[in-house]
């Protein structure tokens, strides 16, 4: 090979970046030097040429796209070619104002070819289709592109809190992971910043029209005059000279400019992320043979009347009408049904009929199955294995698989959440319908069934995928009935986990450990704490909604107290404290100042002397005053969450654990603190006094 041609050939593979990064700036320094070096007139055809290519290509990039995001450069594209445009009116003003005496061909050969060729050399014609173009581009396209754009826009803002809510839902369910979150509120902010960028952009196209009719008057005015007061031309050799070279020149940048609006409106009109715009034309519109032959017969009706052109009328009939019967005549797909062989019914019963009790279940109506028929694009399955994956990430031990079946006493879009053989939960999901939740304050009305949230209890509607966009734009977090489902079981599993711990569980949690620290589960479970201490210490735990992950500390501590306790809730006890940076984190997140609820001293102690007594178990405490007392902790609960401060009673040691077990029927989300779990590196900020009756 040629050395110096090698040499080229490395140094721009070498500079390939720096060229891409440098593309933006260069052309915008050409299109300035455009509106002020004066341009012969071969170098103006070569930049016509470029703009009527370049405007072709954005629009059929803007056809073939997916979504919007997927040409999210267009707000930068749609300045840079009307930059471009207007750079080449006012270099081509200049050429026809100072070289338009000589002749049509003074400005080049496009506008030449524009002005002879497409409108025959009639400038009167050519204004006229200057004027239509202008009519389409300004009145229909532009307004129509420009009101969808600013209509997206406040949709996308507005819609934004939804969808961020909706991607935790999803997220919170564990059906998608921190990176694929991460990635889809960068999409859902993306989204809003280009329609609101494409808002502002629609205002470019409008002004690149407005732009073109001036411009074409002053060169019409400036053209004439300049020929019949400089160059001493007729009337009429000026208007055949100057006005023919102006509306060439009209039209040249026009067209490219009908061309970008084109694609603006296409861009900001796209809805659906599945296929291009051909495919959706052609799928939606051409899909249905009823519609094809209803079309055929009104054609042919037409084709029949006297006067008509019964040749392109019946033709257009005939072709409508045959895509009609090959659409009805296409053989629908087969679908086998698995063959089951019955049960002999004369068997003898074994112990194979005896089925076990499911240690957890979800059992489906009818109209779910198709949820978990991976045939049907059911992905249940899918988001069940996500749910436990991420229980076992937040909680510290793998639950018990979920066993899915259908039942035919359910309703039909009925679900039950089943643990060892008793129903937990229950709920009702419409598989192609969506549930827009109300997460607090908003008062939009929507067209839907009113029901509530099967998880968290709060109000909700089911809606169509037509309601979707405005329920998500009016702030409600719309999921669909697959995360619906999983939601529940997540939440249902994090309530019952204590449950769920089974000695199965356990002596699978302590074959784990033993892989990383053989030595530390050697030495404490089963010599000194029996896996079934360890298991009710682990169940105390989870019932408090304190997680067991740091298995580690858990039983380094029962390793430090089982040589002088031996009863599971004082273990309990004492590995709270050694877990008490955990568990405070759990509860507060990162901060170091801890906002908490405290008892009136009064009755601190009155509490103190009824549920002091290690042997007593609460039994002293008054009926009445346990009842006021759990009334005002679920009220202050409440009043501490609407606020957004974790809602957390700070209580003395030897009461925890009975005050604890008291609010948690009527407060489940009240965490009870004793003093000896506040770590060092904390500080406390009393807040609301629990008072006991006035």
């Amino acid at each position: 090979m040629n050395p110096t041609l090698s040499a080229l050939k490395q140094w721009f593979g070498n500079n390939t970046a720096l060229m891409q990064g440098a593309a933006a700036p260069m052309l915008v320094v050409a299109i300035l030097s455009m509106m002020v070096l004066p341009l012969p007139p071969w170098m103006l055809d070569t930049f016509f040429t470029f703009n009527i290519s370049v405007s072709l290509m954005v629009m059929m990039v803007a056809a073939y796209m997916i979504r919007p995001l997927d040409f999210a450069a267009f707000p930068a594209v749609l300045l840079l070619t009307t930059l471009m445009r207007l750079s080449l009116n006012v270099a081509s003003t200049r050429v026809v104002l100072l070289e338009g005496h000589t002749g049509p061909g003074a400005a080049g050969a496009v506008i030449e070819a524009f002005g002879h060729f497409l409108i025959g050399g009639n400038f009167a014609v050519g204004l006229i289709v200057f004027s239509i173009l202008v009519v389409i581009n300004f009145v229909v396209i532009t307004k129509g592109a420009e009101r969808i754009a600013e209509v997206s826009a406040r949709f996308a803002l507005d819609a934004m809190p939804g969808k961020q809510m909706a991607v935790d839902a999803d997220l919170n369910a564990g059906l998608i992971d921190e990176k694929e979150a991460k990635r889809r509120r960068a999409e859902v902010s993306e989204e809003a910043d280009f329609f609101g960028s494409m808002d502002g952009a629609s205002k470019f196209v409008r002004g690149d029209a407005v732009a073109g009719i001036l411009i074409l008057l002053i060169n019409i005015f400036g053209g004439f005059a300049v020929g019949v007061l400089q160059h001493d031309l007729s009337a009429s050799q000026a208007a055949d000279t100057y006005i023919l070279l102006a509306v060439g020149d009209a039209l040249v940048a026009q067209i490219p400019g009908l061309l970008i609006s084109v694609a603006a409106a296409m861009v900001v009109s796209r809805v659906g992320k599945d296929q291009d715009l051909s495919k959706q034309i052609v799928t939606q519109m051409f899909i249905s043979p009823k519609v094809l032959g209803i079309t055929a017969t009104i054609m042919g009706v037409l084709g029949i009347i006297p006067g008509m052109p019964h040749t392109v009328f019946l033709g257009v009939a005939a072709l409508l009408g045959y895509g009609a019967w090959m659409l009805s005549h296409q053989p629908a797909p087969v679908v086998e049904a698995p063959v089951t062989q019955a049960p002999a019914s004369d068997s003898e019963a074994s112990w194979d009929d005896l089925q076990p009790v499911d240690q957890l279940g979800l059992e489906l109506g009818y109209r779910l199955i198709a949820l978990v028929d991976k045939n049907r694009q059911g992905d249940l399955l899918t988001r069940i294995k996500g749910v436990r994956r991420k229980f076992a990430q937040e909680v510290g031990f793998l639950p018990p698989p979920v066993h899915v079946r259908d039942n035919l006493e359910l309703k039909p879009s009925g679900y039950r959440i089943t643990l060892r053989g008793v129903i937990v939960g229950e709920g009702e999901a419409f598989p192609g319908m969506f549930l827009a939740i109300n997460p607090g304050g908003i008062s939009t009305p929507l067209i839907g069934t009113a029901t509530t949230d099967p998880a968290f209890g709060l109000p909700a509607h089911w809606i169509d995928n037509q309601q979707k966009e405005a329920a998500q734009m009016a702030g409600f977090t719309v999921v669909d009935s697959e995360t619906v489902m999983a939601t529940h079981l997540s939440h249902l599993m994090q309530v019952q986990a204590a449950r769920l711990l089974s000695r199965t569980e356990t002596q699978q949690l302590v074959e784990h450990v033993s892989k990383q620290a053989p030595k530390l589960i050697e030495e404490v479970v089963p010599k000194m704490v029996p896996i079934a201490v360890f298991q009710k210490v682990l169940q105390l735990l989870l019932e408090e909604s304190v997680h067991i992950r740091d298995i580690r500390t858990i039983i380094e501590s029962l390793a430090e107290h089982a040589g002088s306790v031996s009863d599971p809730a004082e273990l309990a006890r004492r590995v709270r404290i050694a877990l008490s940076p955990a568990i405070v984190q759990q509860i507060y997140g990162p901060t170091n100042e801890l906002n908490v609820i405290a008892i009136d001293p009064s009755l601190e102690r009155l509490l103190v002397q009824a549920l002091g007594n290690p042997n007593g178990q609460g039994a002293a405490l008054d009926p009445g005053v346990a009842e006021i007392l759990t009334q005002k902790a679920a009220e202050m609960a409440l009043k501490q969450e609407e606020i957004g401060i974790p809602a957390c009673l700070l209580v003395p040691d030897q009461i925890r654990s009975a005050i604890s077990r008291l609010v948690r029927r009527v407060a489940p989300r009240l965490q009870v603190l004793a003093h000896s779990e506040i770590p060092d590196s904390h500080t406390i900020r009393i807040g609301p006094i629990l008072k006991g009756a006035a």
